[in-house]
């Protein structure tokens, strides 16, 4: 009768275990920095882990095409939060070991612009 309360009290422990490493996840991921250029590189995007925009570099003869200022602003932002989101699928990955749980990116939060504060800067 009470032989599946060892199972509760595992699915418990699992779950706090999980709890906890989410939050670990949710604080590197705030620390983390990627970097999308456009234009060759006239234009440098910074976001966060979480999708966050944090920076925008211009380089001033990228200014003299408001147009393709523009462009260039959204094509340098879309690459770096794709690296982003990259990068925390595969920390996702490896910590539900590749095992999808429906939710979990949106528990992490992020994808909005924003202040952030400053950290480390991952480019490629």
């Amino acid at each position: 009768m009470f032989g599946n309360l060892g199972n509760l009290a595992g699915l418990m422990k699992t779950a706090k275990d999980l709890q906890a490493n989410m939050a670990k996840m949710q604080e590197n991921l705030a620390s983390q920095r990627y970097e999308g250029d456009a234009g060759g590189g006239m234009v440098r995007a910074t976001v966060d882990g979480r999708g966050t925009l944090v920076d925008v570099k211009i380089e001033p003869t990228a200014v003299n095409d408001l147009e393709l200022l523009e462009d260039l602003v959204k094509a340098a932002v879309c690459a770096a939060t794709t690296k982003s989101q990259e990068a925390t699928k595969n920390e996702m990955a490896a910590m539900t070991g590749g095992l999808n749980i429906p939710g979990l990116t949106d528990m992490l939060g992020g994808g909005g612009i924003g202040d952030a504060p400053g950290g480390p800067t991952t480019t490629s």
